[in-house]
């Protein structure tokens, strides 16, 4: 997959199957739209081509509601290059790019820039200037502009058609089943591991304390999760807790602490990978330590518990 981080970078194709969209998540639903377009562009001959943005257009359009991402940028670039797609164009979203009204974007970029002769959009898509391009639009726009557009219906799991915004809900509600099944893989993040107050190994649970790579990724709500954790190619399970951890701490700061099985390496400013599989409970206060140490026996039994069960 070639990949160019401004449309100046890119040369007008002959014949390009395209598609336009932010695919944060890189879902099921656009994993269909990424098939058909890989499909179409080998029917007839001509390449694939994704045109995204960076960043998200709601965190340039509406800074104050502090949007989070399911996916990083880069790892948006790892599960599209995994698609099979052959372009990926990253464009920069600005102010000034938002104000492209949707036939400037569909002449001006689609087809004189990008050379689309056939256009694939995921259902309900909307582009251009206060989203007020549509499929309809593209219906209209295609004869006058020499290009075909199709639109792929959405994708349902248990009657509910998948989208990134479904994505962020069943992550701040925890339920990690449904993110997963939704994604299509498991969701994970990247973090370093920095220097924590080392509480945890006073009571037999010593854990990496976590700080993650891009501050945009959106967590999973609050509570404590078996996981798996890659490090250096290795994967070894374990359990996570995301919260304020009202027990032991005197300010309420979110903090991302991994307590992993059967591990004994010192990992202080090495990076790792957080898969997400399960969510055991709700973060909660303890009266004392040995209550929380009992709590925390009883996760592991659960975690291991859950491994067991995957076997």
């Amino acid at each position: 997959m070639k990949i160019y981080h401004h449309l100046d970078h890119f040369s007008t194709l002959p014949l390009a199957v395209a598609t336009t969209g932010t695919f944060d998540g890189v879902h099921i639903g656009h994993k269909t739209i990424l098939q058909r377009l890989n499909r179409l562009a080998q029917d007839v001959g001509g390449e694939s081509v994704l045109l995204t943005f960076h960043p998200h257009p709601r965190q340039v359009l509406q800074p104050d509601l502090s949007l989070k991402l399911i996916s990083t940028l880069e790892e948006r670039i790892d599960q599209l290059e995994k698609s099979g797609l052959q372009h990926l164009i990253v464009h920069p979203f600005t102010q000034a790019f938002s104000r492209t009204s949707s036939l400037e974007f569909v002449r001006n970029i689609l087809v004189e820039r990008i050379g689309v002769k056939k256009l694939v959009i995921g259902y309900d898509h909307h582009f251009g200037r206060n989203r007020e391009g549509s499929f309809a639009h593209l219906k209209e726009y295609g004869p006058l502009y020499g290009f075909e557009v199709e639109e792929i219906p959405p994708q349902d799991i248990d009657q509910v058609a998948v989208s990134s915004t479904k994505i962020r809900k069943a992550l701040e509600e925890g339920s990690m089943e449904r993110v997963n099944d939704y994604l299509g893989y498991t969701f994970s993040a990247e973090a370093q591991v920095v220097k924590g107050d080392q509480i945890g190994r006073t009571i037999g649970f010593p854990t990496a304390n976590c700080a993650l790579n891009d501050p945009q990724k959106l967590l999973p709500a609050e509570g404590v999760y078996v996981v798996e954790v890659e490090w250096k190619g290795q994967r070894f399970q374990g359990m996570c807790n995301i919260g304020s951890r009202p027990t032991v701490a005197t300010h309420p700061e979110l903090r991302v602490e991994v307590h992993l099985f059967e591990f004994h390496e010192e990992i202080y400013h090495e990076n790792i990978r957080i898969s997400f599989l399960h969510r055991l409970r709700n973060e909660q206060k303890f009266n004392d330590f040995q209550a929380l140490q009992e709590q925390l026996r009883q996760d592991e039994k659960g975690a291991r518990a859950f491994f067991q069960s995957q076997v």
